[in-house]
């Protein structure tokens, strides 16, 4: 989709393939019709904050453990049972209420933005007394804010290096890993571990609390750079903040991956609004920050050179610029590990999530067949499939220089947005948070309500569906095991997001279709 550039203040024009307000009326947008859609999304949430009781990521020494009604949902067969079906039944509530929101805000008026926020502000409350879901690397960040609060190197000795971590719930298999994080998060997980002299459950949230922060911080910025381009920003809203994936993510799984994103949209704003050195400073620090953070963000920084260096900059000015943004990130960097004592120990760490594969990812695909057709010829078939995850590392990279020497000024968030989803896309392995990512850039340079939206509709189903049955937490001592647990969250799910997209009247991928063509001819 085409984007637009103007300076603060100017009128912002309809982006290309968006719907005139005045050629179309909405399905309906009375408020007890939007009101039932934001209780019913809410309801969804609530089931699953209720699922995560029985099945969410707790640690062995939580004193809710002791509670009467977890006792039942965590250690008898038919709470166990509950427990999955109001998890994966809430989550594909969710997600059918969010598109149905978007259908009833159709077209996006200035009303629109109230019940945005609502359905936001009502589907997030229940996410934050949940139990963790879908991924419990909360739990590493406290083992990890432990390592550093005895003085340890976190890139050196890993979270196994400290007594009891397995009981504060920290994954075995990443005990020994080191983190893949920067000083800054090292620095904040320290900080809450001593606030709350390691409690797991005053933990997890505290460090929900902090990303709470950076979903209000990104609820600020996204507006703003969709207006930027010309897209309406209530939209963007809806797409990006709303998107369950984003508040199961960053809300319901506390990632770090919220105040990272957070930081490199604050920083990318800062560049773009003020495209002199002034922006450019900014912007490099907030996105350094980033980095710090988690180092995908590296990617960020050649554009903030590019809005840095200003319209129609030379190529001289360019590289200039690009070098001044990469000196002045690395001096932060250096400065931060000088202080902490770890230098740049966190470089290393960098690849500890890539020494894995997941198979719908391409890369990851491609690098189990790389791997079985070596082993089948008597060959080293792991060192064909690491050689298969280079190449994608190294193609990625490839993707990040072409874009950023080829593209129109007014396209640089764009490019931004491809740049980055080229090092998830080409990973070996794409985790649910990978994608949230990607997904506010390409809602503020425009997602076209056509079959762009109907593959973020798809996506968010699908890692919905793959997250509800894969991240399960089960006693292994029940007639239920893990396996049949997830065999029922799976085929749950699924037939949920089946009835969505093919059967339901008002989701189902044939009405979703006439109602883009009628938008289509209104306009024309």
């Amino acid at each position: 989709m085409r984007t637009t550039s103007r300076k603060a203040g100017q009128p912002v024009a309809p982006a290309p393939g968006h719907q005139d307000p005045s050629c179309l009326a909405p399905e309906d947008t009375s408020a007890s019709s939007l009101t039932r859609t934001v209780l019913m999304g809410t309801l969804g949430s609530l089931m699953l904050a209720f699922g995560s009781l029985g099945v969410g990521w707790l640690a062995s020494v939580s004193g809710l453990r002791r509670n009467p009604l977890i006792i039942w949902m965590r250690f008898e067969t038919m709470g166990v049972v509950v427990s999955v079906l109001a998890l994966a039944l809430g989550a594909m509530l969710l997600v059918r209420q969010w598109l149905r929101l978007g259908q009833k805000l159709d077209p996006w008026g200035p009303a629109s933005a109230r019940w945005v926020l609502v359905a936001i502000g009502a589907w997030t409350l229940p996410m934050l007394v949940s139990i963790p879901l879908f991924s419990r690397d909360v739990y590493s960040y406290i083992g990890q804010g432990r390592v550093m609060l005895n003085g340890l190197n976190p890139y050196e000795s890993g979270v196994s290096s400290i007594d009891n971590f397995f009981q504060l719930g920290a994954d075995q298999f990443w005990a020994q890993s080191p983190p893949p994080y920067g000083p800054v998060f090292l620095w904040l997980e320290q900080l809450v571990v001593t606030v709350t002299r390691t409690d797991p459950d005053a933990s997890v949230l505290l460090f929900r609390g902090m990303c709470v922060l950076a979903v209000i911080a990104c609820m600020w910025v996204i507006p703003r750079l969709a207006r930027l381009h010309g897209v309406n920003p209530r939209r963007a809203m809806w797409l990006s903040v709303a998107n369950p994936l984003f508040l199961t993510n960053f809300v319901v799984s506390a990632h770090n991956d919220a105040i990272m994103l957070a930081l490199a949209l604050l920083g990318t704003y800062a560049a773009a609004v003020q495209r002199n050195w002034k922006g450019g400073l900014l912007g490099t620090t907030l996105v350094t920050l980033s980095v710090a953070i988690k180092p995908i963000t590296l990617v960020f920084l050649p554009f903030v050179g590019l809005l840095w260096a200003g319209r129609n900059a030379s190529w001289p000015r360019r590289f200039v610029v690009w070098a001044l943004t990469l000196a002045y990130s690395l001096a932060l960097l250096g400065l931060m590990g000088l202080l902490n004592g770890f230098g740049f120990g966190w470089v290393s760490a960098v690849s500890t999530p890539g020494t894995v594969y997941i198979w719908y990812a391409p890369i990851g695909l491609l690098g189990l067949f790389a791997q079985l057709v070596g082993s089948s010829w008597g060959l080293n078939g792991s060192a064909w499939m690491d050689a298969v995850h280079a190449a994608g590392t190294a193609l990625a990279a490839l993707v990040v220089v072409v874009l950023m020497f080829v593209g129109r000024d007014t396209r640089i968030f764009r490019r931004l947005a491809w740049a980055l989803a080229a090092f998830v896309l080409l990973s070996p392995i794409i985790q649910a948070w990978y994608v949230v990512w990607l997904i506010p850039l390409f809602a503020i340079t425009g997602i076209r309500d056509d079959w762009q939206v109907d593959v973020l509709f798809f996506i968010t189903a699908f890692f919905t569906v793959y997250a509800v049955a894969d991240q399960l937490d089960v006693f292994p001592y029940l007639n239920l095991n893990l396996l049949a647990a997830r065999v029922i969250a799976a085929l749950v799910a699924c037939t949920y997001g089946v009835y969505l997209w093919v059967l339901d009247p008002a989701t189902r991928r044939i009405a979703r279709a006439q109602a883009h063509s009628r938008g289509r001819t209104a306009v024309l």
